[in-house]
């Protein structure tokens, strides 16, 4: 006995704009059949992908709003469902209003007797754009492209996340994924001929072009690399003695007052953070209280967090004060910074030493990686900042043709690259093991498919899209 079909997911209802007052608020419906419920919140019948201007209509038949209405017939929709729009003023009142009143219509009986849309529902965060991955108008990476793009904190993290919403990204994934079930069919297929793996292998050229897919990889993590920085940024911390000027460099850096300058040491006790941008690159921008011994207990607890967020930063810029390097307390307060940082900062993060107030002094230090600057006049913060840059790992210039990515992207690109570089290992043996090349193939096509969501779990679409503002 044939299996039945599955039943239609139940349609949802949601405001799809921004919380708040504002010029325009949308009403969104997805599931099928949404014609019979668009007359009865409109009472007039629309055209397919027309917007139509006219009332919106309560229970009793009066206007809560004039606004527009479209309707997409699945499935070209956002959904691939039926998906009706209404574009009203953007007052939360009246928006909660419709809202109730789309679920008020879809109870109301049709001719037959029936409810227009008996299980309208509220959606949930993200359900109109997993709906659009379920019914395969978009892949994962273009679906995640929708929040990046949403999320953006710069134009050039912006125009990145659009080009992986358009499917450049995975375009990308793709055309590794089509040379890689290549790569499988010639070597499994050439399992049922063990006589002839050397000659099939050689004939197909498999070592030179599993070294092509490992480079054209290479290629594309390098992108990714660098469209994750574009997504997530880099967390700076500012560090260094009292009155180093820690609190004059973040000003000078983000361009306004932030914090609070004084000749008093010790007026930073909390962390101040401001999001700043170099070349389109979101940089995470953290003030700490100067790092000293202290009896105040404000103070006190104000140095910790100075050393928790060194512990978990991606780079440090360690301010010193050139006007006070070869003052006695001084250099032994500064050397005794340098053990702690040597202790307590993992090695991996680098440390930036910058010599601040070098419009007072004549004096230089002389360490070609030091940078010299004055927070004050700012000379030498086009130095820094082209150095954060190199710190965050950026290549210059590289903005355009950039793709978002994610962690969980560059994670499952290593481990393509990782199998692929082992079904290398194994090809170039003196005596191949093909089971266990196609094996390692299979797995860097397991890889690559968890970007695009062609193998992907359940639990992981629940995490990516409930992060999704409702009405998205």
């Amino acid at each position: 006995m044939p299996m039945s079909a599955a039943p239609a997911p139940d349609p949802i209802v949601a405001i799809a704009t921004a919380p708040g007052r504002g010029a325009i608020g949308i009403v969104r419906v997805s599931g099928a059949g949404l014609m019979p419920l668009a007359q009865a919140l409109c009472q007039r019948r629309l055209v397919p992908r027309v917007a139509s201007y006219g009332p919106i209509v309560d229970a009793g038949g009066s206007a809560l709003d004039h606004g527009l209405a479209l309707f997409f017939p699945a499935p070209q929709s956002y959904t691939g469902e039926d998906v009706l729009e209404m574009q009203v003023h953007g007052g939360p009142v009246l928006l909660q209003l419709l809202l109730q009143r789309c679920l008020q219509a879809a109870q109301e009986s049709t001719p037959g007797g029936q409810p227009l849309l008996p299980r309208l529902r509220l959606a949930r965060p993200g359900e109109f754009t997993e709906r659009a991955f379920l019914n395969d108008k978009m892949d994962l990476a273009q679906a995640e492209a929708v929040m990046d793009l949403i999320d953006a904190s710069t134009e050039t993290a912006a125009r990145s996340a659009a080009r992986s919403l358009s499917g450049v990204f995975s375009a990308e994934i793709h055309a590794l994924r089509d040379e890689l079930v290549e790569l499988r069919m010639i070597v499994e297929a050439t399992l049922d001929f063990p006589e002839e793996e050397l000659d099939v292998l050689q004939q197909h050229d498999v070592r030179g072009r599993l070294q092509q897919l490992l480079d054209a990889l290479a290629g594309v993590r390098g992108k990714a690399r660098q469209g994750a920085l574009l997504r997530e940024g880099i967390k700076v911390v500012i560090a260094g003695q009292p009155n180093a000027g820690k609190s004059s460099l973040l000003n000078a850096l983000a361009g306004s007052e932030l914090a609070i300058v004084t000749e008093v040491a010790g007026t930073t006790r909390d962390v101040v953070q401001q999001t700043i941008q170099i070349d389109g690159v979101p940089l995470h921008v953290l003030d700490t209280a100067g790092l000293r011994q202290t009896g105040d207990v404000v103070e006190r607890v104000g140095v910790q967090r100075a050393w928790d967020h060194l512990e978990n930063a991606d780079a440090v810029l360690w301010v010193r004060d050139l006007t006070r390097r070869d003052a006695p307390d001084y250099a032994a307060a500064d050397a005794d910074i340098a053990r702690n940082m040597a202790e307590k900062i993992p090695s991996g993060i680098p440390v930036q030493q910058v010599w601040n107030k070098a419009d007072a002094t004549d004096v230089l230090v002389q360490d070609a990686d030091a940078i010299h600057l004055s927070a004050r006049t700012g000379a030498g913060l086009d130095a820094l900042r082209q150095r954060l840059l190199q710190l965050a790992g950026w290549q210059g210039g590289a903005g355009e043709g950039l793709f978002i990515a994610r962690e969980r992207h560059l994670q499952a690109l290593a481990d393509a690259a990782e199998h692929l570089q082992r079904a290398a290992a194994l090809v170039s043996g003196a005596e191949p093991v093909l089971d266990l090349v196609a094996e390692e193939l299979r797995l860097a096509q397991n890889a690559l498919g968890q970007i695009t969501g062609e193998f992907t779990a359940d639990d992981l679409l629940g995490v990516i899209f409930s992060r999704f503002c409702i009405g998205k």
